[in-house]
């Protein structure tokens, strides 16, 4: 068994529509995939529409935004209810703040000598329903110029760290691991960042915390290693995903997975 759980569409800042995710992941061979936009469900039910009576099987999902000193926390929720009023309200909150945050770096820009209009931004997302997220800013700049890549403007401008980066400011760790506990879901900690991992991990698991995503194509995490140490010992189960947002990234669906031998434990949690 093949899956990747973890991947992006329009209906966050990926580039390919929910239906068209699921034809790249029939043609790259996954048999299971988590369609986890960023902070809605929106595009879940499509996705589910357009792998019926086909040989893929769509795992309802979300990574959820949050904050910790400063530094952006994502936390994936798996096998969630999407029609939990929890995540109407947090889409609620998190469209109006990413408008607010996307001000707030284009400012910074604009501080430095680099402009983007909001015509040039509004341009990389879906459309006016979707929430702006910082791939739409790294297209932006890629496309007027300023960068020659979105890793690139990643690297040098909008990423962590950067001159121009805010965080997210929509909430807590712990108050997202909660909206996916109230959906009934399975809370997994995205990518975690190991200058945070120790100290975050405790708070983490007060609030719930059942997993952490430790197969990974891109990114560098706490390790591997670690977290599979820290999983056998807090009796956590373990994930894996691509982070796949789009073809633009290098690589097509389905040249990472992860198999049914390393996230067992996540399967069985749900009685796959």
């Amino acid at each position: 068994m093949k899956l990747d759980l973890h991947v992006h569409s329009t209906a966050s800042d990926g580039t390919v529509s929910p239906e068209g995710v699921v034809e790249r992941a029939i043609a790259g061979g996954l048999d299971v995939l988590a369609l986890a936009d960023h902070d809605t469900v929106a595009g879940v039910e499509r996705a589910i529409a357009a792998a019926r009576d086909r040989m893929l099987h769509i795992i309802p999902a979300i990574e959820m935004s949050s904050t910790f000193e400063g530094t952006d926390i994502h936390i994936l929720g798996y096998f969630v209810d999407i029609r939990s009023e929890a995540f109407v309200e947090h889409t609620r909150r998190n469209h109006k703040r990413r408008g607010e945050r996307m001000s707030e770096m284009v400012a910074k820009l604009a501080r430095q000598g680099i402009t983007i209009t909001r015509d040039q931004l509004g341009e990389q997302r879906g459309s006016a329903e979707v929430a702006y997220s910082r791939p739409h800013l790294a297209r932006a700049l890629v496309k007027v110029g300023y960068a020659n890549s979105i890793r690139d403007a990643f690297a040098r401008l909008i990423g962590n760290n950067c001159p121009a980066y805010v965080p997210t400011l929509i909430a807590t760790p712990e108050e997202v691991t909660g909206v996916i506990l109230s959906a009934g879901g399975i809370p997994v900690w995205a990518h975690p960042p190991a200058e945070h991992f120790l100290r975050l991990l405790p708070r983490l698991l007060g609030a719930g915390l059942r997993g952490l995503e430790a197969y990974r194509a891109t990114r560098v995490s706490a390790g591997v290693g670690k977290l599979e140490k820290v999983a056998r010992k807090e009796g956590l189960v373990l994930t894996g995903g691509s982070d796949w947002h789009g073809p633009e990234g290098g690589f097509r669906l389905g040249d990472f997975y992860v198999t049914g031998d390393e996230v067992g434990d996540f399967l069985a949690a749900e009685g796959m």
